[in-house]
């Protein structure tokens, strides 16, 4: 048996392998691999998600910062010729460089949870250098990704993670899917980078920090949120109402606010 499957959970690297079988089964179907996807796996931990995917791809590459667990996944797949470690920090990959030449990566992994929101945050600028992503998360992560407008989970998360892809929740798992078991359940979540960008923002770091600005206090309204910076008369000529709280407005919303005050400071008028 590999060393890897005897490997104590780290808290640090906020490890927890997932054992149901019949859970990574309905993973790896949602994830449907080919043969000639370039598939990359996050933190494979002790190769539960690794092994059913290479069986159905031919090959695999894998992310793990964990030093301690890379000896024993190459033992475990010593047989796979398509088997490629990279060791580091998957927050600190180049995605377009790793895709090089090749296509667009399809990008998998049970995240741990400590780094999931900056993770993804991360991915979600790597553009059209991933073809999808499928991750395990946190659920109460994945219902705030996936979110509408005007829900109590709708927010500064679910407008990055839209304007770029469509989110999808696909199914709970829950903690005794795990060892050890996390406190908390788990969601399967999909990201399908937009073939083009439905509501594009001139400049996509300002609509984004706009959207930090107006989410600061969810309780206040735009008008609060956003004084000093766009003025109530502004937001009326843009169509928004300013005494709007912002967990009301629209992802195509924020990208009309955004775009007028990048218009409107190039002009040099005032907001």
């Amino acid at each position: 048996m590999s060393s890897a499957l005897h490997h104590r959970a780290r808290k640090r690297f906020g490890q927890n392998f997932l054992r149901d079988t019949g859970v990574i089964e309905r993973i790896v179907g949602a994830i449907h691999p080919r043969g000639e996807d370039r598939l990359v796996e996050i933190g494979p931990g002790q190769g539960a998600l690794t092994q059913p995917l290479l069986d159905a791809a031919g090959k695999l590459e894998v992310i793990e910062l964990d030093r301690d667990l890379i000896p024993g996944l190459r033992v475990q797949f010593f047989n796979y010729p398509g088997f490629v470690i990279h060791e580091g920090d998957a927050l600190k990959v180049d995605f377009a460089e790793l895709k090089g030449d090749g296509p667009a990566l399809r990008v998998v992994g049970n995240l741990p949870y400590n780094i999931s929101t900056p993770l993804i945050i991360h991915l979600l600028g790597a553009g059209s250098a991933i073809a999808d992503m499928h991750f395990m998360l946190q659920k109460e992560v994945v219902e705030r990704l996936a979110a509408v407008p005007g829900g109590p989970n709708w927010g500064r998360l679910s407008v990055m993670a839209q304007y770029y892809c469509r989110v999808e929740q696909l199914f709970i798992v829950p903690p005794e899917a795990f060892v050890p078991r996390p406190a908390v359940d788990s969601a399967i979540v999909r990201f399908t980078p937009h073939a083009e960008l439905p509501h594009p923002a001139h400049d996509p770091a300002l609509l984004f920090d706009l959207v930090k600005q107006a989410f600061g206090q969810r309780r206040k309204t735009l008008r609060n949120n956003l004084k000093g910076r766009v003025s109530a008369e502004t937001l009326e000529a843009l169509g928004i109402d300013p005494g709007r709280r912002p967990q009301t407005l629209t992802l195509e919303e924020f990208v009309r606010l955004a775009n007028g005050v990048a218009q409107s400071a190039a002009q040099g008028g005032r907001l």
